[in-house]
Parts: structure tokens; sequence; C-alpha cells
């Protein structure tokens, strides 16, 4: 018989699809603005831009493309699921918003070194606080998706279009800058800053994907958070043995209690249930596990 997935796991894949399915419709969107800015205008820098969107498009359609791998049921060849594609994505993400980062960086160092002189002010303007609106609207989005469904592949996704929205905003100012008050040393050097926050932040995401695919434990307030609980479980002398590993959104926990022995089987294992219920209640997307040992 095919597994199915428990409620709570669907209700956070579709909000993932959700998730995902607007960020390659935003793309899109942006591709399409930022295309008939650069036809109209000519500008180096719009066609830029509309390059770097195009890219945000291939790689939210790859996303996507692992946000429904991962949300195929346990088969007989992968027991345990397939949400670890999430951090193999997000490790993706992460590699091409630090590749971005370095060669915003790269550009404005040379800018610094040879000013370049800006054109077409107004309309780059136009074109960015536009584009500036409807990234930051799916950034907030996705951000909120990946509180609630603990998506790495979004909270990636969510970063990348960030690496779209700040070199924005810094082109608005340094476009109003040269335009206005002939200032040009200001769009690199915000550049940089820019790229210094991407490459923060990409660090960030590979540093919990690689977790991830290393099955490191939960992070220590997690981990008191689950003794804790058990602790406070009534019928429990004690328990051992915690061990605990994320894959991609999914918590694994295991864990040993310890029954006084002379009760029944089936009390020992409606202690154990409630111990079970009270984890899935604070950690809704876990696998738990839970192993009797008499006292």
């Amino acid at each position: 018989m095919a597994s199915t997935l428990p409620q709570g796991d669907a209700a956070s894949h579709r909000l993932n699809r959700i998730a995902g399915a607007t960020a390659i419709l935003t793309a899109l969107v942006l591709v399409a603005i930022k295309g008939w800015a650069w036809l109209a205008t000519g500008s180096l820098s719009v066609a830029t831009s509309v390059v770097d969107s195009a890219l945000d498009l291939l790689t939210s359609a790859a996303n996507f493309a692992a946000i429904i791998y991962a949300a195929r049921p346990p088969d007989a060849e992968h027991q345990f699921g397939h949400d670890a594609i999430e951090d193999v994505a997000a490790l993706g993400q992460a590699l091409i918003v630090a590749g971005s980062a370095l060669a915003i960086g790269w550009n404005a160092m040379a800018r610094l070194i040879e000013p370049v002189a800006l054109a077409s002010e107004s309309a780059g303007i136009a074109v960015m606080v536009v584009s500036l609106g409807i990234t930051a609207a799916l950034v907030l989005f996705q951000r909120y998706v990946a509180r609630r469904t603990g998506s790495r592949v979004i909270a990636a996704d969510a970063l990348h279009y960030l690496s779209d929205a700040l070199p924005a905003g810094a082109a608005i100012l340094a476009l109003g800058a040269s335009g206005w008050l002939g200032i040009a040393w200001l769009d690199p050097v915000l550049s940089i800053f820019a790229a210094c926050v991407l490459m923060r932040g990409a660090w960030g995401i590979a540093a919990e994907a690689f977790a991830g695919l290393l099955d490191r434990e939960l992070d220590p307030r997690q981990i008191e958070r689950i003794a804790a609980i058990a602790r406070a479980t009534p019928g429990l002398a004690g328990f051992h043995d915690l061990k605990t590993r994320r894959s991609g959104s999914r918590v694994y926990i295991q864990i040993h209690v310890e029954i006084d022995g002379t009760r029944s089987l089936h009390e020992a294992h409606a202690i154990g249930a409630t111990l079970r219920h009270h984890l899935l209640a604070e950690f809704p997307r876990a696998e738990v596990i839970v192993h009797k040992d008499p006292v």
C-alpha cells in the first residue's frame, strides 16, 4: 500500500508549492518589465538586471522541482521520505547567491578605480522602484512561508530574491545621486555593502543546509525543549539516549524513556504516546520514536 503524507505535511508542502509557483510568476513579470525598459532605454544596467531576473527564473523553476520532489511520500527506496533534496537545493542556492555577491563586489571595486558615468537615470529609477516593490512583496511572502513550513528551499529562494532587492534599492539611491547631485561614487560603495550583506546570508543558508546533509543535531535550545517536555510527562522515571537530526524541513527525534517495570504494557504505551503527542505539538513536522525501557 502506498504511503501518504500526514495532514500537517500535506499542508506544508501545499504552502511551499504556492510560494514556489509565486516566485516563478514574479520572475516572469520582472523579466517582462525590465526587458521592456531595456528596449526603451538601451541602458546596460537595465540589461544586466534583465539577465539577473532571467537567472532568478531558472533558479526558481529548479527550486519548484525540488519542492515537488520533497513532497513525495516515502517509498521502498526512500523510507524516510525525500526531504533531504531541500538541503541540496538550498546549498545550490547559497552558492549562486555567494557567486552573485562576489561578482557585485568585484564590479563595484572596478568602478571605484575607474568610475563609469550613469545614463537614463529617470527611466532606471522608475523600473527599479517597480521591480523593488514586486520583489519585496515576494520576499515577505516567502519568509512567511519559510517560517510556517521550515522549508530551507523557500528560505534560500527568499535570500536569492533579496539579492535583487538590495541592489535595486541601492541602484535607486545611486541613480538619484548621479542624476540630481552628480555623485558617481555612491553606486559602487552601496554595491559593496549589498555584496557583504548577501555573502553573510549565503553563509547562513549554506551552513544550515550542510548541517542537514551531515545529520547534525538540533539547536541546543530545541534539544533542551525536548528534554523539558520529557521531564514534564507524567509516568516517566527518566530518559536517556536522546538523539536528534534535521533533514530538509523535517525533524527526527529518538528518545529512550524509563518507565516503572511493574506497569502494564497498555500503561507504558499510553505514557509513551503522551510524550510523542507533546513532542509533535512542539515540532509538527517531526518523526518521533519513543523506546521504552523498564526501571
